[in-house]
């Protein structure tokens, strides 16, 4: 009896593209016809009431969803150095943060649908358990309203399943990984990603194996529901156009 070869569907998976905006550039009406979600400076680390409103009206326009984007309250560095801060003052300044781009959006009748932590911030808690659930203790009161951007296999990760919050794994798609799946450091040549080739490889490989090739060269299992693009990497608009064409076509 003739049985007919399966078929092999080799067509890309759609995929789930993040970018992190409001952070300056003035570029995100270049990005959101090509992406799903974007993550909103709330004050932290850049951004105030004119740029999130401009932001968030741009996403509504194109149908993206909103994320805040909360940081440590650096705007110097760009939110991308470590600090040492009280539980107290943390609680405070990404409760102030949400708050923000909250109100902004009711304004605009529209809603936030997640929150993100930016630059060192979400570095920081992905291996400190303390500074994991001074960050969680903050965002409680939003858990039942809005998901939790996290890298898997993350300190946070884990204290957030255990508090039962709602959680979206994130990978990014312009950054290269250590075998502990911690981010390269953009101090260390090769940490970013700009050839869209590479990228495009990087992406196919976590999304329809669920993996990682490291810095290292060894492929680790990882999870991913959304991919992130910094709007600030080199060439940003023409990865994110052609991320786009390619797994959503």
């Amino acid at each position: 009896m003739f049985v007919e070869p399966a078929i092999i569907n080799l067509m890309p998976r759609l995929i789930h593209i993040n970018c992190d905006m409001g952070e300056g550039l003035g570029n995100e009406h270049l990005f959101m016809p090509y992406i799903s979600a974007c993550n909103i400076a709330c004050g932290g680390h850049a951004g105030d009431a004119e740029t999130i409103h401009r932001v968030v009206s741009l996403a509504k326009k194109y149908g993206v969803r909103i994320g805040a984007h909360p940081s440590y309250p650096d705007r110097e560095n760009f939110g991308r150095i470590s600090m040492e801060v009280s539980k107290e003052n943390l609680l405070e300044t990404i409760q102030k943060q949400i708050s923000l781009i909250e109100n902004l959006c009711k304004s605009l009748d529209v809603e936030i649908q997640h929150i993100k932590p930016h630059g060192a911030l979400y570095n920081d808690i992905t291996k400190e358990p303390a500074l994991a659930n001074y960050f969680l203790n903050a965002i409680e009161p939003y858990k039942k309203r809005y998901k939790l951007y996290v890298p898997d296999k993350s300190v946070v990760e884990k204290e957030a399943l255990r508090r039962n919050f709602n959680l979206v794994y994130e990978a990014f798609a312009d950054r290269n990984y250590h075998d502990d799946l911690t981010l390269v450091s953009r101090k260390e040549k090769g940490a970013v990603l700009t050839n869209i080739d590479q990228i495009t490889q990087h992406i196919q490989r976590i999304n329809n194996q669920g993996k990682v090739r490291t810095i290292s060269g060894k492929e680790i299992p990882i999870k991913a529901d959304t991919f992130c693009v910094h709007s600030d990497t080199e060439n940003a608009v023409e990865i994110v156009k052609q991320i786009h064409a390619f797994f959503n076509r």
